[in-house]
């Protein structure tokens, strides 16, 4: 009772600022349809209408309105909007473009609570961990904010300007009581309004705490950022900052300092003398070694977290947010990339339910058909006037029609997808980025999804068999031991002509599928 009356109280709090932006708009668009839900925004929007409470822009839309508002309500509410942004199954392609550009910078918080906490965390004053500190903040974000310092020139950490990130003092207690209060209300959403299930929002908000719960240990944050350089070891077109183990905890992580210029600042750019082509090939490169090469991309490609230095290397920042996906993901989307190009509608739909991604209750024509309408406009279209991220989420959204689950991480591949076209026509608007990715692209089709990859993936599939073999004869031998012990009689010349009548020989059913197998292979 007392849980719900708090949870009722702060939603009061929240529906006033959700109002006073005149963002009540697209919630009611979500919610459009029988049920109490649409009923009480309305009425809310209605009273606080009336009180002149009105501050959201006029000429502002309805997702520009949305984000002022969860700017407002604080670090929760913008990291949600920003995870939202990848749902435009959920909000429509508008409303998640407004929320993508989301800018997440706060105040700071004074540097000398910056101060205590890395001295708690490290457990050592300041001046002995570092030789200068920077007292200024370079930027601040709702977890966390960056302050620049010097090591001794005797650490044996090999860079000595150094980025600090610290987190916000008490974070954590903020991002529980609003989690708690998104839980709850997912919870009355999915009880109360049989309309609003589809959209999963228990599951929306627990996959939402478990990033922020990754995101405020920093521990995890620098993992990720070792991982990545190591996957970029030797290449010298990408810079992934080094960590420094000894000045890294849970609530303190710190890194070798990039320095550089942002991937959208064109003139600054020029300026500087680079080759606004050669960067973006270089990007398109990173961006499809990190998702089709290695399956582990960062999460967070916003312009600010990128920069390019004096040498044309493109660096990194903020690793607080990582997407993984697994080779059988990598080869889904290969193989859908390769049915949409050939204009194989109906090939591209059994791909997905062979699978297993579509319901099999589903009908594949009806399918293959409503992939034609997103693949064919595209056909005959200049490449530059073509967002390869959009046909993915029109993709996703059929998907689910079709009672596919999309995962989150092929969400967050296609937001960053967004991101990426969208620096890219900043700096070029008549180059498509994906066009310069295409030789690589190419290659790892031909390696990953041409017919030699697929008998390198049948033989190695039979090689596991193979090794399983001797496990499988034991339990094997192991039943037949018992059936003839129990009721079941076999004859000795019928288990010896099981196993293959003689020592040594091959048992007849292992050459039964040795022989499948490589008929199969054939036939393919």
């Amino acid at each position: 009772m007392f849980r719900s009356l708090r949870q009722l109280l702060r939603l009061a709090a929240i529906a006033r600022t959700l109002a006073r932006h005149d963002a009540l708009g697209p919630l009611l668009e979500l919610m459009r349809g029988p049920g109490s839900a649409p009923i009480l925004l309305r009425g809310v929007r209605i009273f606080f209408g009336r009180r002149g409470e009105g501050e959201g822009r006029g000429d502002a839309r309805p997702g520009e309105k949305l984000a002022a508002a969860l700017v407002e309500l604080g670090p929760v509410f913008i990291k949600f909007g920003q995870m939202l942004s990848t749902r435009t199954d959920l909000l429509g392609d508008r409303i998640a473009a407004d929320l993508a550009q989301l800018q997440d910078r706060l105040p700071p918080f004074p540097a000398s609570e910056a101060r205590v906490t890395i001295e708690r965390e490290l457990g050592a004053p300041i001046g002995r961990l570092f030789a200068e500190f920077d007292d200024n903040p370079v930027s601040a974000a709702s977890i966390a904010q960056v302050h620049f310092a010097l090591l001794p020139e005797s650490d044996p950490f090999p860079y000595r300007e150094v980025a600090i990130k610290v987190l916000r003092p008490g974070i954590e207690a903020a991002f529980e009581r609003d989690i708690a209060l998104m839980e709850w209300l997912a919870e009355l959403c999915e009880r109360t309004q049989p309309a609003l299930r589809r959209f999963h929002p228990i599951a929306v908000v627990e996959t939402f705490a478990i990033i922020v719960q990754q995101e405020m240990d920093l521990r995890i944050e620098a993992a990720g950022a070792n991982e990545l350089a190591g996957n970029f070891a030797g290449d010298d077109s990408y810079v992934v900052p080094a960590v420094d183990w000894q000045r890294t905890a849970r609530r303190v992580l710190t890194l070798q300092r990039l320095a550089g210029i942002r991937m959208d600042d064109r003139e600054r750019l020029l300026a500087a003398g680079h080759d606004l082509h050669d960067i973006l090939a270089k990007a398109a490169a990173i961006f499809f070694r990190q998702a089709f090469r290695d399956g582990y991309f960062h999460g967070d490609q916003h312009p600010g977290n990128m920069f390019v230095d004096a040498g044309g290397r493109i660096g990194a920042v903020d690793f607080g947010i990582m997407g993984r996906l697994d080779r059988q993901t990598r080869y889904y989307l290969a193989d859908m990339l390769l049915g949409l190009l050939n204009r194989d509608y109906q090939r591209l739909a059994d791909v997905h339910f062979a699978a297993g991604y579509v319901s099999a209750s589903k009908s594949p024509e009806a399918f293959a058909q409503a992939l034609r309408a997103i693949g064919e406009p595209i056909f005959g279209r200049p490449l530059a006037d073509i967002s390869f991220a959009r046909v993915l989420g029109q993709l996703f959204q059929i998907a689910q029609t079709f009672e596919m689950e999309v995962q989150p991480q092929l969400l967050l591949l296609q937001k960053n997808m967004l991101m990426a076209e969208g620096v890219s026509r900043q700096l070029d608007p008549d180059l498509n980025i994906w066009t310069l990715a295409e030789p690589l692209i190419e290659d790892w089709m031909r390696e990953n999804r041409g017919p030699e990859a697929r008998l390198r993936e049948a033989l190695s599939e039979t090689g596991r068999l193979i090794e399983r073999l001797p496990r499988v004869l034991r339990h094997l031998d192991t039943a037949l031991s018992g059936f003839a012990e129990g009721g079941l009689r076999l004859h000795p010349e019928t288990i010896r002509a099981m196993g293959g009548g003689r020592r040594g020989g091959a048992p007849w059913w292992l050459v039964a599928i040795l022989g499948i197998v490589l008929l199969a292979m054939l036939v393919h």
